[in-house]
């Protein structure tokens, strides 16, 4: 198919499950440099090829959609463990080209943790990789295509590191009295070590609009699993360290807590979200989320900052106030990943172009405040003119040369990371 395209001059989209939400998988003509646009659509690349028991890990068609994997693993014993949001439609050569992020909080948030080797097909020919569980051997090849968004090569087929379907698990919620105050309790999480499956907290509006509280508290949604060892002597220094912040339990740490309360309502809330935004644009509503990540010692400040640009960028574009919330989705040593929401009542007509300006100003706002213009949900073209402030210039060089050695015609997704 890449050789076709190079024959007649077509550019080529590799196509997954389109759960894009940044405009990476729409086929584009590149301003007439490309006589026609191709979707190359790998859904029949669908399956577990290969199980290797010793080392934990698989071969996988690029194709297969979420379900379909963890269904094909389930027989074994097996689990990828890697849940995006997008899990019921999206692939996994799209978790690989994207860098998903997945529900986890901690320690394997991303794809890349469980990537052991790959297999790209790219216009110039392919590459495969040598399956290691690690190497000090010049820069790694794999991570040259993990993130690339497609315009590298086709991911085809990959080797992934496996975990054995967890066993034991404990999980609560806690209330804070403010979003800073369990923040700080997050933190002391994540420096223990102790890595929590779920670590998220809600500000108290968010919480409130999920029916998780009352608007008058923080929530964290805390959970620990494994497939080898109980986990509650974990859980119960993690909850030491939210009471030594203030936090309140809701109740004692059970295995099925993540299913009730606060928390369950969360989960529940968390799964329905994306199937929300439909009926919100026929009322007129502007709904949209953006998600970065920053370091500790910047976040309350960059927390109210980026919250105030996005407010005045709501009443600016619609001339009425809306609601701008946050929650954390993932958590490491040095920082978290914040992830914001927000609504305003736009107008019929214009709704895309209010749209447009909110996001901007929120954009312009996490990059001056020092965060990263995406923390899981890739870069596409919706996100390009941050992208290009935040990499270095030396770097956008260097994948431009790679993008020439391996796509010289420049057929593959023209637009997305780069210009051709």
């Amino acid at each position: 198919m890449l050789d076709w395209a190079g024959t007649v001059g077509a550019a080529v989209t590799p196509f997954g499950g389109g759960s894009s939400v940044v405009g990476g998988v729409e086929p584009r003509l590149d301003g007439g440099r490309h006589k026609g646009a191709v979707s190359l659509d790998l859904r029949h690349l669908d399956r577990v090829v290969e199980i290797d028991y010793a080392s934990r890990a698989a071969r996988i068609q690029a194709g297969v959609f979420g379900p379909a994997l963890e269904e094909q693993l389930r027989a074994h014993g097996l689990t990828l463990r890697h849940f995006p949001q997008s899990f019921a439609y999206s692939t996994l050569g799209g978790w690989i080209a994207t860098r998903s992020g997945g529900h986890f909080a901690s320690l394997y948030t991303h794809i890349d943790e469980f990537v052991e080797s790959l297999r790209v097909v790219t216009p110039n020919g392919v590459v495969e990789t040598r399956r290691l569980p690690g190497s000090g051997a010049g820069p790694n090849p794999d991570r040259l295509f993990i993130g690339s968004e497609g315009i590298l090569g086709v991911v085809t087929e990959a080797w992934m590191r496996l975990q054995d379907r967890p066993r034991f698990r404990a999980g609560s919620a806690v209330h804070f009295a403010d979003f800073f105050t369990a923040a700080r309790a997050v933190r002391a999480i994540a420096q223990t070590g102790l890595y929590p499956a779920n670590c998220r907290i809600l500000d108290p509006r968010k919480a409130y609009n999920t029916g998780a509280g009352d608007g008058n508290s923080a929530v964290m949604v805390l959970a620990f699993e494994s497939g080898d060892h109980p986990v509650e002597p974990w859980m119960h220094r993690a909850l030491e360290c939210c009471t030594d912040h203030g936090g309140r339990p809701e109740a004692a740490a059970t295995a099925d807590a993540h299913r009730e309360g606060a928390a369950g309502v969360w989960r529940n809330a968390f799964i329905r979200m994306p199937y929300a935004r439909e009926p919100l644009v026929r009322r007129a509503i502007i709904s949209d989320t953006f998600e970065t990540a920053i370091t500790w010692e910047r976040f309350e400040a960059f927390h109210d900052s980026v919250k105030r640009a996005t407010e005045a960028g709501i009443r600016d574009a619609t001339g009425r106030p809306g609601e701008v919330t946050c929650r954390f989705t993932h958590i490491y040593p040095d920082g978290p990943a914040p992830y914001f929401s927000f609504h305003a009542l736009g107008r019929h007509g214009e709704l895309q172009a209010q749209w447009h300006r909110i996001k901007e100003a929120a954009s312009d706002a996490v990059i001056s405040g020092g965060g990263t213009i995406t923390h899981h949900h890739a870069v596409g073209r919706e996100h390009r003119p941050w992208y290009d402030k935040e990499r270095p210039d030396l770097f956008a060089a260097a994948l431009a040369a790679a993008k020439r050695t391996l796509d010289p015609q420049g057929l593959l997704n023209p637009g997305v990371l780069i210009d051709p």
